[in-house]
């Protein structure tokens, strides 16, 4: 059925852009892509998260692109200015990326710093720490080298017989989503059992594809670059108490603002699906006292004050596909619904 309904939603892409729609009118005042990878193509059947990733040479395309149809590249401090004033005669697009992965100072920068255009990273302060627990990773990779699979959900021992690389996907969707509904500390619970079970090396997958400090701080240097922040543990907030919520936004705030020695202005909230955080998060983005914060709630972005800062949508670009038609289709905004604000819709 999943496939299915990507089918046809860029059915209907495609239609929109044959129809000329994204060329006739648009439909709010900019856009704000969303990255998670970047890295060159994988070989292999099973890559569960090959949707989160996007090759330099798509990345590289899709920016040329963007400048040829005349899109200016913002940072995120423009992004707010943009969103409450009245709107300019040329759109915008900005680049944000999540989770501050090795592979975006690898295969990203020489890109972006090759065109000169602003971005936006999203950094959960544990992972630099050595500390955080990329658990989706490790998850994909215990399923890849796996036939036999157990673990304990709740009080039941699950055990699955795994060979295909359609069985193994629908594993992976499966234990994705329960690991999803879990509160921190079980979650922690959950994937260290796994871990355990299957032989992975969960400090050290998360070790390995993240950034240490030492290369946020290049990259913090650049003054194409805006540091923003992804709490400390990159927790599905929803799952949590409120004042554990806060904490985790206020201090990832803290140390991302000591370790870089600037004003942290930006948020995006984890996962940032509509199950992954509520109308009260939004309220204490506010409360931490940043200016923006970001879902990954497909839409775009209005003017006038229309969009709330904080609860900004961005369209999160599905690795698999590499039209370009598709983009401009989405960057016009004529894909989607105007975004209903949520609370304050004023700036920071």
């Amino acid at each position: 059925m999943a496939s299915d309904d990507r089918w046809l939603e860029r059915l209907r892409l495609e239609l929109a852009w044959f129809t000329g729609q994204p060329l006739l009118r648009g439909r709010g005042v900019g856009a704000i892509l969303r990255f998670e990878r970047v890295r060159p193509r994988r070989s292999g059947a099973f890559q569960p998260l090959r949707a989160s990733e996007v090759t330099p040479q798509f990345l590289d395309r899709a920016i040329r692109a963007l400048k040829r149809w005349q899109y200016d590249f913002l940072g995120m401090d423009d992004v707010c200015r943009r969103a409450v004033t009245l709107p300019e005669k040329r759109r915008f697009v900005a680049l944000t990326f999540d989770g501050a992965g090795k592979d975006l100072i690898n295969f990203a920068c020489p890109v972006l710093a090759r065109h000169g255009v602003p971005f936006t990273v999203y950094v959960p302060t544990a992972f630099p720490d050595g500390v955080g627990e990329a658990w989706w990773l490790a998850l994909e990779q215990m399923i890849a080298r796996e036939s036999r699979f157990s673990f304990m959900m709740g009080e039941r021992e699950q055990r699955f017989v795994v060979t295909s690389s359609a069985d193994k996907q629908a594993l992976f969707t499966f234990i994705e989503r329960w690991l999803r509904t879990l509160s921190p500390a079980d979650l922690t619970v959950a994937i260290n059992d796994l871990c355990t079970r299957h032989r992975v090396d969960l400090a050290a997958i998360s070790r390995e594809a993240s950034m240490n400090w030492e290369d946020l701080a290049k990259l913090a240097a650049d003054p194409n670059v805006t540091i923003g922040s992804a709490t400390v543990n990159y927790p599905v907030l929803a799952n949590m108490k409120d004042p554990a919520a806060l904490r985790e936004m206020t201090m990832g705030k803290a140390v991302a603002e000591a370790a870089f020695r600037r004003e942290i202005r930006h948020l995006a909230f984890p996962f940032g699906d509509r199950s992954s955080f509520r109308r009260s998060h939004v309220v204490m983005a506010e409360e931490a006292g940043f200016a923006s914060a970001v879902s990954t709630i497909p839409g775009i972005v209005d003017a006038e004050g229309r969009t709330n800062l904080r609860a900004l949508p961005r369209i999160s670009w599905d690795g698999r596909v590499r039209s370009l038609r598709m983009l401009r289709v989405l960057v016009s905004g004529v894909a989607f619904a105007p975004v209903r604000p949520t609370g304050s819709a004023q700036a920071g």
